[in-house]
């Protein structure tokens, strides 16, 4: 359990397909960082996909099918962050549309309670030079369009809102919930000494939780 002097862990969502929209997201992730915050950034703190994919193929997983537990465990382990690690997001909706997965995890710290804002400074939208009110009723109908900016307006939401404790998940979903505790699992491996460089290790973390039973199963 984290002690209420420890920093507040925030989530940074947002696309992650380029080199630009990377930098943009280690951006967002820095200014939080010297405003005192700590970050999770799925493409900096999780597993690069590639390399354990690689590893899943080595081991002769077909690639289909590695790539699809591949991706149930990195599922879970952003559950995990958004439920339990992070207590405020902060979503980049920079983009022709907004990024599908951070549209995901923006729902689900929205429905979890926790503070949540985002930020843009693109112009382009979807429905008449505004964005899908499904998506902005989430954040008041309210972004902000410079980085600077981020670390205060995330300070006043929290102010306003209140941090919750997410030491129990008793009340959750039982899916939720199993998706939280392996994401558990994953996220300690990638914790322990040396894991970020240890792709095998990593990888039998993987197979262990996510993996079918059979390595010569096809998918359908």
């Amino acid at each position: 359990m984290k002690h209420s002097d420890e920093p507040i862990r925030v989530y940074c969502a947002g696309p992650l397909f380029n080199r630009s929209e990377r930098e943009e997201m280690t951006a967002i992730a820095n200014q939080l960082i010297d405003s005192g915050y700590t970050v999770y950034l799925p493409h900096r703190d999780g597993m690069e996909f590639r390399l354990i994919l690689n590893v899943l193929v080595e081991r002769n997983w077909d690639a289909p099918t590695a790539a699809q537990f591949l991706h149930e465990a990195i599922f879970a382990l952003d559950v995990y962050q958004l439920v339990i690690e992070c207590e405020a997001m902060v979503w980049n909706l920079n983009g022709r549309t907004p990024d599908e997965g951070a549209v995901s995890e923006a729902a689900m710290a929205w429905i979890l309670g926790k503070p949540l804002i985002a930020y843009q400074d693109d112009v382009r939208s979807l429905i008449q030079g505004r964005v899908n009110p499904l998506l902005v009723g989430m954040v008041n109908f309210k972004s902000v369009d410079e980085i600077e900016l981020i670390p205060d307006t995330l300070s006043a939401a929290i102010k306003t809102q209140g941090i919750r404790s997410s030491a129990s998940t008793e009340q959750l979903p039982l899916k939720v919930q199993q998706a939280v505790k392996a994401g558990q699992v994953l996220w300690e491996a990638l914790c322990s000494e040396g894991a970020q460089e240890d792709n095998e290790l990593i990888a039998s973390v993987v197979e262990e939780l996510f993996a079918p039973n059979d390595p010569s199963a096809i998918l359908a």
